[in-house]
């Protein structure tokens, strides 16, 4: 299986990344509807409003379709930071070094642009997740309850500064 990295929107892809956070978090964490409906929408209005100028869609593609997905969100990178979202690999691909390639094509639209911080929610228990987001350099400043995504888990802010 030969997996390509595509920079952009494809067809189809708001409702195919929606579809493998819904499936992965509902699974894993017990998110539902509420989690779905913040993931679709909130991606759409980033599609919407995208920039390739300051924002990164990547999207990890093979014979199958869109196996996973990553964006940069640069709208506020100037005063806040640029935001990481929406980071997904579907289980086919898990560990194939797919979400790998993804991060450093994100990082490297990052370093381009001279974004001096990224940052990122996620939550506490993903470890795999987290040992990608270290390994790229980020770094744990901030942990709280809080119920964004649905219901109440242990919320995480990493932070990288260039």
């Amino acid at each position: 299986m030969t997996l390509a990295i595509h920079e952009g929107y494809r067809p189809g892809c708001i409702g195919r990344i929606t579809e493998l956070h819904a499936g992965y978090y509902s699974a894993r964490a017990g998110f539902g509807l509420p989690f779905e409906c913040k993931v679709a929408s909130e991606l759409a209005d980033f599609c919407r409003r995208y920039d390739a100028a300051r924002d990164g869609l990547w999207l990890a593609c093979d014979a199958n379709g869109i196996q996973g997905s990553l964006v940069i969100d640069g709208l506020h990178a100037r005063e806040h930071g640029a935001h990481l979202r929406w980071f997904i690999t579907a289980d086919t691909v898990r560990g194939t070094g797919a979400g790998s390639r993804l991060l450093a094509a994100a990082m490297a639209f990052c370093r381009a642009h001279r974004y001096d911080r990224v940052e990122l929610w996620t939550f506490d228990g993903l470890e795999a997740a987290r040992h990608l987001y270290e390994k790229a350099g980020f770094r744990l400043v901030e942990q709280r309850r809080g119920s964004q995504w649905g219901r109440e888990v242990d919320e995480q802010r990493f932070e990288l500064r260039a």
